[in-house]
């Protein structure tokens, strides 16, 4: 609503030196928002159920007897998609953490916040988990509103303890999927049936998660957006002009002589006032408590709820829809179409390159990974015609089967390599890393520099080539021939 006491130049400034959720001593101003309703509160609703469920099933899935996504941090053992990724694998883990990262950065260049609304955890477990178990014990906005203010009766009383209870049970429940993403399901399910006295630390940590979940949807809430997610922030830095956000139509909606109450069989575009009729509707529905029509702001999570608001109360009057929608600032004040610009060109290139760079490195990963290390500190040794080097090997079984190899010097082919204990053939369990030592000989004659590069090759049983390693030989300085 409008302060009469306060400018018409200022009024509409006073929101950027004040937060939505704080009073000007400072104190937290609770956010009671009405539940939303209409087109995107539906397409929301179905989405964020998707994503749940998902969420929900995905621990329980198994491909070939491997889980579909396990993040073992403990033992080190990661699964994606079923595949078993070791610790060596981890530039893999970074390689895709730039590219989400440059994906993120990508749509909020062309469609802002559109994550935070739409995808991100804090926002579905808080607006279609949460809240909507705060919908069904208090009521809506109104009801949680007088229910704030009474005094602590028998109704007070019961309903606060019952959404209490509820939110600490279903922060329990979630924060036992989350831990079966990390302990597997079934040392979950192992643990769960053994009992906190078998395994206190584990047991002491998930009430520690739970309690923090508990905190950050029982009470925190949409600060986490304000305060402690960065990526509010970062959006201040990409957005431009062009970039598409939830937006208010200031130019329909405040006319020539601004916005007003409605009036019925009034001439609104006589007296020059916009379509807004400043209802506040669009406020009251906010998960963050800002005013969309102040323009993009930091605590804005693009949830939409602005918009199925406005859109019911413009259909009650008769006047079109839309006047809050996705859109740029140029698409509002130019009147035109959403183009694709330079900067935003530029970040989809690298994004193509990156995920082709990640697909390419998953596709060429072997399943065996190989090391020849020269031993630090050692020497070449002759035999008889034959330069004899030491090496220190680590062969790395990145999948879920024992394998059967075999080593052998691909180049020079007159070289031989012997594992110390093996010898050439050996046999390395699933997921294990196998160390050891290994001489490679090869004759004087063959050696062209003092620094020759030789190439090791590890095949499978069915001869098959698994994986090869380039290392030096390091033979005499001088070579006779």
């Amino acid at each position: 609503m409008a302060d009469n006491n306060v400018p018409d130049n200022e009024q509409h400034e006073t929101f950027r030196e004040n937060l939505s959720t704080a009073e000007g001593s400072g104190k937290r101003k609770w956010v009671f928002a009405k539940k939303p309703k209409g087109k995107f509160a539906r397409y929301r609703d179905i989405v964020s159920a998707i994503l749940l469920v998902l969420l929900f099933v995905f621990p329980f899935i198994r491909i070939n007897g491997n889980p579909l996504f396990l993040f073992d941090i403990l033992n080190r053992q990661f699964y994606i998609f079923g595949a078993y990724f070791s610790p060596s694998d981890f530039y893999l883990f970074a390689i895709g953490l730039v590219t989400t990262i440059v994906f993120i950065t990508v749509f909020t260049v062309i469609y802002g916040r559109i994550f935070c609304g739409w995808i991100c955890p804090q926002t579905i477990f808080m607006e279609n988990v949460f809240r909507k178990i705060e919908y069904l014990v208090e009521g809506d906005r109104n009801k949680q509103i007088r229910l704030d203010k009474q005094g602590w009766d028998s109704e007070k009383v019961r309903k606060r303890l019952l959404k209490w209870t509820l939110f600490a049970v279903v922060s329990f429940v979630i924060s036992n999927l989350l831990f079966s993403y990390v302990l597997g399901t079934d040392e979950l399910k192992k643990l769960i049936l053994e009992g906190p006295s078998e395994s206190p630390t584990i047991f002491i940590v998930l009430l520690i998660f739970s309690a923090l979940f508990y905190f950050v949807f029982a009470w925190f809430r949409e600060q986490v957006c304000t305060f402690v997610c960065p990526y509010g922030r970062l959006q201040g830095v990409l957005i431009d002009k062009d970039t598409v956000n939830i937006a208010y139509d200031f130019v329909r909606g405040e006319g020539t002589a601004g916005r007003a109450k409605w009036r019925k069989n009034e001439d609104r575009n006589a007296v020059g006032k916009g379509d807004c009729i400043d209802c506040d509707q669009c406020v009251a529905v906010c998960p963050t408590g800002i005013d969309i029509r102040n323009g993009s702001q930091l605590e804005c999570v693009n949830c939409t709820a602005c918009i199925d608001a406005c859109d019911e109360v413009m259909i009650k009057v008769g006047l079109p829809a839309g006047l809050i929608r996705y859109a740029s600032e140029n698409m509002l004040e130019k009147r035109t179409k959403f183009k694709f610009t330079p900067r935003v060109i530029a970040y989809t290139v690298v994004l193509f390159v990156l995920i082709s760079v990640c697909t390419s490195l998953l596709f060429i990963r072997s399943n065996v990974e190989t090391k020849f290390l020269k031993i630090v500190g050692t020497q070449f040794t002759l035999e008889n015609d034959l330069v004899v080097d030491e090496y220190q090997y680590i062969f790395i079984n990145k999948t879920t089967e024992k394998k059967k190899l075999n080593v052998r010097v691909l180049h020079p082919e007159s070289a031989e390599i012997f594992l110390i204990g093996h010898g050439t053939e050996f046999t390395i369990d699933s997921k294990q890393t196998l160390k050891g030592t290994a001489t490679v000989k090869i004759p004087q004659s063959d050696l062209k520099k003092t620094k020759e590069e030789i190439t090791i090759g590890i095949f499978d049983d069915k001869g098959q080539k698994v994986d090869e390693y380039k290392t030096n030989f390091i033979g005499p300085s001088k070579v006779r021939f």
